[in-house]
Order: structure tokens, then sequence, then C-alpha cells
């Protein structure tokens, strides 16, 4: 049977034909299974709740129906998502759908100048994509008001939850218009998502096309139980090993630092991204990292759910999360889209409860792979070096005696 053109996939959904040109000239040719069944809904004007993985297509969900909205007619819409990666992900598929068709967006996130912001909120936005603590700056300074905005959006709602946001998410809503529509999409449906849905959705449809907690299928999940001080080795051989971009995850800020010099001594191009850094580092690194500059990214949970990078091959977790749910946040970096990837955890022996908690979530037992022998992958001997490479040779010597 031959397959349907962009045209007729998108259009049974609703779509307008003025919308499925800016589609087709961005190549979105089938819908995703998230797409296709909020999409149609969404256009109806119904409130939405989606649960679903990541890597499905969740922002084009959102940001397919809201376009076509403002362009028929309706007035402002209103993105909120947690972390200012997340917000610039999303501003970034509205800009590829919204500005061919002459619409115009404002981004409010923490680290960009607020008087900047200002401006951009008085050129009268189609959308307005932002944080919640920003948005409540703007809300105090009354340099932003709600009046016009017709469809509310809320992006990854259970993490926006987990970190604390409940009460701004509830003193924004309270002060938009009544009349409106609201789609929520998570990962999970947590209790603090029930309740919201019952306070300020109207008798919302729940499309859900994965059961909370499931993986990419594209993704191949491997252990090795590993003693602490030999992970760097074992990253090392994993990099040097395999192709591709590499996402390396760990707990702490210092962590990455650190990791992420190792890996440049290592002569692979590493970039770091975590809380401290600021919001045109952060950009520099998930620019640099989507071109190719930067083979690997060695991040903090900050990017488990924002790094929309269609081609990692293999997601690190050097570190295990503080809990099963960020697991297959991070894992989901991979496998995008119905693409595959590799997703390969360091366990020490003390954490095989930690795995067994991400089993259980999974409804899948992680594969145990021998811990390849680690002492004839020596790191590259400081004699090696040029005599004024002093830093790398001091670093590796210093290595040897922490080993």
């Amino acid at each position: 049977m031959t397959q349907l053109n962009t045209e007729h996939q998108f259009g049974k959904l609703g779509v307008d034909k003025r919308v499925l040109a800016v589609l087709k000239s961005n190549r979105f040719n089938t819908p995703t299974s998230i797409q296709n069944q909020c999409v149609p809904e969404s256009l109806k004007g119904r409130d939405v709740v989606g649960i679903a993985q990541t890597g499905t297509g969740k922002t084009l969900a959102f940001i397919l129906p809201i376009v076509q909205n403002i362009v028929k007619g309706k007035d402002q819409a209103l993105v909120i998502a947690p972390t200012r990666e997340l917000a610039i992900q999303a501003n970034e598929m509205f800009e590829k759908i919204g500005r061919p068709l002459g619409l115009k967006g404002v981004v409010l996130i923490g680290g960009d100048p607020i008087y900047h912001q200002i401006k951009n909120i008085r050129r009268n936005p189609d959308v307005i994509i932002a944080t919640p603590g920003r948005l409540i700056d703007h809300l105090e300074k009354k340099t932003l008001n709600f009046n016009k905005i017709k469809i509310v959006v809320l992006d990854e709602a259970d993490h926006m939850f987990d970190i604390g946001f409940l009460p701004d998410i509830k003193k924004i809503l309270s002060l938009t218009p009544e009349k409106r529509q609201t789609l929520l999409f998570s990962a999970t449906m947590p209790t603090s998502i029930v309740q919201v849905i019952s306070k300020y959705m109207r008798l919302p449809v729940r499309i859900e096309v994965a059961p909370s907690g499931t993986a990419a299928t594209g993704i191949t999940q491997e252990l090795f139980m590993i003693n602490r001080h030999s992970k760097t080795l074992l990253l090392e051989k994993i990099l040097n090993e395999n192709s591709g971009k590499i996402l390396v995850f760990l707990r702490t800020k210092n962590s990455v630092k650190k990791i992420t010099k190792t890996i440049n001594l290592m002569n692979h191009s590493a970039i770091e991204i975590h809380s401290d850094r600021s919001l045109q580092q952060r950009r520099k690194a998930m620019t640099g990292f989507k071109s190719g500059n930067y083979r690997v990214l060695v991040a903090t949970d900050i990017a488990a759910r924002g790094i929309n990078v269609s081609d990692i091959s293999i997601v690190v977790n050097y570190d295990l999360p503080e809990n099963s749910e960020d697991y297959v946040h991070r894992i989901g970096r991979t496998a995008r889209a119905g693409a595959t990837g590799k997703a390969i955890s360091f366990v020490t022996p003390d954490q095989k409860k930690s795995i067994k908690q991400i089993e259980r979530l999974m409804k899948k037992t992680i594969t145990v792979k021998e811990t390849p022998a680690l002492a004839g992958n020596k790191v590259e001997s400081p004699n090696n070096f040029q005599k004024n490479d002093k830093k790398k040779k001091n670093y590796y010597k210093n290595f040897r005696k922490r080993k």
C-alpha cells in the first residue's frame, strides 16, 4: 500500500492547509502516536491530558494546535515549562511552525535580562513560553497580564511539580481567564497532577500512548557492576569503542565539572551543562552538542528532559539518578522518534536495590554485562605526551595515584 503523503497524514487530523504547508517544508511527514491522538482533540477545543514517554513528539502535539488556533483568530497562548532548556526547546518548535505564518513569540526565563523580555512583551506576542519563576516575576512587576490568554499548556507537569512549582502553577492558572483551553503533558501521573486536573481543567480527554515508566522500544539497556574508582576507565573504553554523540549523566555539579575535564584530557571533545552555567553557556553547550562541535555532553538531571537532539547514540548513567522516574527520562534522550540507541549504567554493589526499583517501574529486566578487564586499558602514559603538555601529564599522574 502506498504511504500517504504529508498533507494527507496531518490533514486527517484537521490541520489547516496553511499549517500543512509549513509542516511539509519542515519535513514533518508522519504524525507520532501522541500527535495523532492529541491534535484532533485539541483542535476541537477540548482540554487534554497527554501521558507519554520522552521522545514521542509531545512538543509538536501542543505547538501545532496552538499555531492553528491563533491563525484562525484566537488570541494568545501560554506555554509553561519547568526548565529553561524545555522552554527554549518549545520555542524552537514554535519558531519552525509559527514564524513562517507571521506569528510572534516571547520566551520568559531566568538568566535572560528582564528588560529585554519586557520589550518583547510590549510587542504583543501571540505565544508566551515561560518558566514558572520568571512568569511570577513578570506578574508581580505588572509587566504582563493574561487577559488575552485562550490556551494554556503545562509541559512536563510531573517534573514541574517535583521541583516545587505546584504553588506557582496554581497561582498562574487562577489568574488566567476561566474560559480557556488547558493542555497538560506529562510522563507520569502523580497525585499533584490529579489535583490540578480536577480543579483547573474541564472534563479533559486523557490520552496515554505508553504506560507510565515505559522506555522507548528502540533503547537497548545495559548495566555494569563496577566499583566507584573504575568508572572513569570504563567510560574511556566506551568512548573509544563507540562512535556518535554520547550523553553522560552525573548527580552533582562538581562531578560534572570534573568528568568533563577528564573526558577532554582523553582527547574526546566534551562540554558541561548544569545549574551553575549561565543561560548563554547552556545555549553554547546545546548548540555545540547538536552541531557536533562537542561529541560528549556531560550533565546533571537538568538535562534529563531538556535535550532535544535526535542523534544521541548512547546515554551513560555514570551515576544512577536519585529516583527511578529520572532514569526513564535520562535514557529517553536516545532512540527518539523511532530511532535506536543504547543506555549504559554504571552500578556500584550497594545500588542493587535502586536497579530493582527501576526494573519494577519499567516492568523490564536490565541486562547485566560482564565488566571488561580494565587493568589492560591503561590511561595513556604521561611519558607519551609532549614536554610542554604539563597540565595533562600532571593530571594522569594524580589519576593513577587515585586508582
